[in-house]
């Protein structure tokens, strides 16, 4: 019998156990599960949503050997018109512990594209994984999204981040250099530089909220025309995506002498082995009307700083935003979080050169949101 990709149902959910239990038994990561629940636990579609996922299973004869998930929004394209779009996630196919099922992920993404044609993946974890690989065989317009960090306590990020430790003589020059000094040292020094070198900010103030109110609807009014494509970020989006009940983001409001600049989402990563035992913060998302993004910047440091963290990372795709982020004493990285735009999409971003330094892009509009980014 042929493999039939269908809309997740309540009475699929005991053959979605058995998939994910056949992945763990295979060795696969505890989190390479697909959803429990048909009904998503975030962003579940109303009537009048705007923003909202939806859950597709693939069944064998009524065993689930794959599944999918499609987030719907709102997006400003190039030509300053306002459009839904969908990002796939969280595809998971059978095939990557069962060859017999390799094909699953190709009927997963068609299925997908046939669904949404204005279709887009974010994040990946990488140009050497399947699914990019996938993607740029299929013809999509892809590009890396640039990653900042900056550490803030460097003995414990010498101490404890672990891709850079991976040789004897490495770990002992960087203990090395926690032990004694030098690597804080060298660290501050750069942030020195940074930071006198960085263009001067008036003052400015920020305030720590529950939810967005109407400001941020006159901030992506008088912000939109400086990006070329990004997400509707108006207070009803924002209130959709940062809803006061997800206590562990933190919101924050930037204004001068009373006049609302910019915001920032700010919280904590899920734990990842790769950062040992540091407290690793996020810039999740970010606006600014023009010429602000470093105040902006600075505010969503300060508070990461201020909560205790030791290191903070941010991907950030528009240049303005980039640049603010070096200029606030980010250093740049090697990045796994890739953006691919479908044929059709891509038909509406051309050239994307010339769209793609404008595009605001941040781990907000992958799948991370509301823990995982």
């Amino acid at each position: 019998m042929a493999i039939v990709i269908q809309p997740y149902r309540p009475e699929h959910e005991p053959a979605v156990a058995e998939f994910n239990q056949r992945l763990r038994e295979a060795g696969e990561h505890a989190n390479m599960v697909f959803f429990r629940y048909a009904e998503p636990r975030w962003l579940r579609r109303e009537p009048d949503s705007r923003i909202y996922n939806e859950f597709f299973v693939a069944i064998d004869n009524g065993v689930v050997r794959g599944g999918y998930a499609l987030k719907t929004q709102d997006f400003l394209f190039p030509d300053g018109s306002v459009r839904p779009i969908s990002y796939f996630h969280h595809p998971l196919s059978e095939g990557i512990v069962n060859k017999a099922h390799g094909m699953v992920g190709t009927l997963l993404l068609r299925d997908a594209m046939t669904r949404a044609p204005l279709l887009y993946c974010l994040g990946m974890g990488g140009y050497e994984n399947p699914l990019p690989q996938m993607l740029i065989r299929l013809g999509w317009t892809h590009c890396p999204v640039p990653f900042f960090f900056r550490i803030l306590y460097p003995n414990r990020f010498l101490r404890q981040i672990r891709p850079l430790r991976q040789s004897p003589l490495r770990r002992l020059l960087m203990d090395l250099a926690a032990f004694t000094g030098a690597g804080w040292a060298g660290l501050k020094l750069v942030d020195y530089y940074r930071e006198l070198t960085a263009a001067r900010t008036r003052a400015t103030t920020l305030n720590e909220v529950a939810t967005f109110d109407e400001a941020a609807d006159a901030l992506w009014e008088q912000a939109k025309q400086t990006c070329s494509f990004t997400a509707v970020r108006d207070g009803e989006a924002l209130r959709v995506l940062y809803p006061s009940v997800e206590t562990h983001l933190t919101r924050i409001e930037v204004k001068r002498d009373g006049t609302p600049l910019g915001w920032s989402v700010v919280g904590e990563r899920r734990k990842d082995a790769k950062y040992g035992d540091m407290r690793v913060g996020s810039v999740v998302d970010c606006w600014t009307v023009p010429g602000e993004a470093l105040a902006v910047v600075r505010a969503a440091t300060a508070t990461l700083e201020r909560q205790g963290f030791d290191l903070i990372l941010t991907n950030q795709s528009h240049q303005l935003w980039c640049d603010a982020f070096r200029s606030a004493g980010y250093l740049p990285g090697p990045s796994n979080f890739i953006f691919a735009a479908s044929k059709k999409l891509a038909e509406l971003l051309t050239p994307f050169e010339e769209v793609r330094p404008r595009m605001h892009f941040t781990r907000a509009d992958g799948d991370g949101l509301p823990k995982n980014f």
